[in-house]
């Protein structure tokens, strides 16, 4: 019997925000395609060291490192640590992001989730893509994920419409500037989920569930998977003429 295939055997990945939902998934699925993957949590230690367990069972490297992203020093440090792990990296996805919808971040006002989200999402995003974007082009090769909205640019309404138009809005821009800034040596691409099944997902009221089947032509909701899946081609060969693109990964949502 012929082993699996593992089209991402040999690059060294960094996934930020591995400890749950869409970063565990493409942690997992970066593994099983034969990444070696830095698995980044902020204060989920034991779920990273979990995680980073399972791959390293799978076959291929993966190292725990713990970093706030809303605190500029430690972004630094995360990113110079994680670099010089394994003597460079091939891909770097920003996936991490501020939960402002479920636990004690939800009962915050709009002020400080958007403080939060800005400081987590935007900042942390900007700043390091740029530091990892140039030790990717000094090394020669590399590529950067980050991760947008499907309604960043079409708007919905409300409070956590609002805050998330205007933070995955800036990310989605910044990826088409830095994609520039980095051509032709790295390659930069947004992930623009939808309406994905993530905690928030599985206990959202009726109301909620039903408006996602409308407004979604495949009349279900994503996985943590779907995206996943979509991160694994993005940085792999397939993808090798693609940069600056936002990547809907939305069931058909029209936006």
């Amino acid at each position: 019997m012929n082993p699996p295939a593992r089209p991402l055997r040999g690059i060294r990945a960094a996934v930020l925000g591995a400890t749950s939902g869409i970063g565990r998934a493409t942690a997992l699925a970066l593994g099983a395609a034969g990444a070696d993957v830095l698995v980044h949590g902020n204060r989920s230690a034991a779920a990273a060291e979990e995680l980073a367990g399972s791959l390293r069972e799978s076959g291929v490297r993966s190292e725990v490192l713990l970093a706030d992203l809303a605190d500029r020093a430690a972004s630094d440090r995360l990113a110079d640590r994680a670099w010089k792990t394994w003597d460079g990296l091939d891909a770097w996805l920003q996936i991490a992001g501020a939960d402002v919808l479920t636990g004690p971040a939800s009962r915050l006002s709009f002020d400080e989730k958007l403080d939060l989200l800005w400081s987590v999402d935007v900042v942390a995003t900007i700043r390091l893509g740029r530091d990892i974007g140039a030790r990717m082009k000094s090394q020669g090769r590399g590529t950067i994920l980050t991760m947008g909205w499907d309604q960043a640019e079409a708007g919905m309404e409300g409070d956590s419409g609002e805050f998330f138009a205007a933070t995955k809005g800036a990310i989605m821009a910044f990826t088409r500037s830095l994609a520039l800034s980095l051509a032709p040596t790295v390659r930069v691409n947004a992930l623009a989920p939808g309406w994905i099944r993530t905690e928030w997902g599985e206990s959202a009221p009726d109301a909620w569930q039903e408006r996602v089947l409308r407004e979604i032509p495949l009349k279900r909701w994503g996985t943590p998977e779907d995206v996943a899946e979509a991160a694994c081609y993005l940085i792999g060969p397939g993808a090798r003429f693609l940069t600056g693109q936002i990547i809907r990964i939305n069931g058909g949502a029209v936006r």
